[in-house]
């Protein structure tokens, strides 16, 4: 039986929060906007940029839409071009990845990062040879659509019950019962566990070892 686990990456493998603020920060300094509200920003984490956007500021137009998301965009190029883009793996996920790939998993990445942001990611992180799948929000609509998913279950060539899709926010979960897979939270993410349990998934990790723990079994 093909065995597939879907991963959400920041928020579940990695913490990016500190420049996915700075550089939202940035993009709104330079459209003359006050800063958006930090807890906002990482509530929004999962989404993708557009659509983020547009909860933080659902008056404007779509013209000042673009320029935020043009001026983020900018933003989080000139932190990665100057060795300053911060974006560590979370203590443990690197031994879940090895462990499940051990154990003869495929292992596959849906995230509302663009395709770019998320090579980038796993190649500092020596983790792209682990995944047979990459789906990026440069080729689907946001989450919690369950596009990404249901590519992701196509070119694994698995079934939705023989996957499950590992998140931390609500929309991961949300895709994920709307594609017909289980879904399983992490707790060291964006949003609550019981907001996890709330979208659908039927467990919530309390740490990596305890992931492992679970999908093992």
């Amino acid at each position: 039986m093909t065995r597939l686990a879907v991963f959400d990456c920041d928020g579940t493998l990695i913490d990016g929060q500190a420049s996915i603020c700075r550089a939202m920060e940035e993009a709104f300094a330079e459209a003359t906007l006050p800063a958006p509200d930090r807890h906002m920003v990482r509530r929004m984490v999962g989404l993708s940029l557009p659509q983020a956007v547009r909860r933080l500021v659902p008056e404007i137009d779509e013209d000042l839409q673009r320029e935020l998301v043009d001026g983020y965009k900018r933003a989080f190029r000139a932190q990665r071009e100057a060795g300053e883009l911060s974006q560590p793996l979370f203590a443990g996920i690197a031994e879940v990845l090895d462990a499940l790939h051990g154990a003869g998993w495929q292992l596959a990445v849906a995230t509302g990062m663009s395709r770019r942001g998320l090579d980038h990611c796993l190649a500092s992180h020596g983790l792209t040879r682990h995944f047979v799948s990459l789906q990026t929000a440069d080729d689907h609509p946001s989450k919690p659509d369950p596009a990404m998913l249901e590519a992701a279950l196509f070119e694994a060539a698995a079934e939705p019950a023989e996957a499950v899709m590992i998140g931390d926010t609500a929309y991961d979960m949300q895709m994920a019962r709307d594609a017909g897979v289980r879904g399983i939270g992490v707790d060291w993410g964006y949003h609550a566990p019981h907001e996890l349990i709330a979208a659908g998934a039927e467990f919530v990790a309390e740490s990596p070892a305890q992931l492992k723990e679970r999908l093992l079994r």
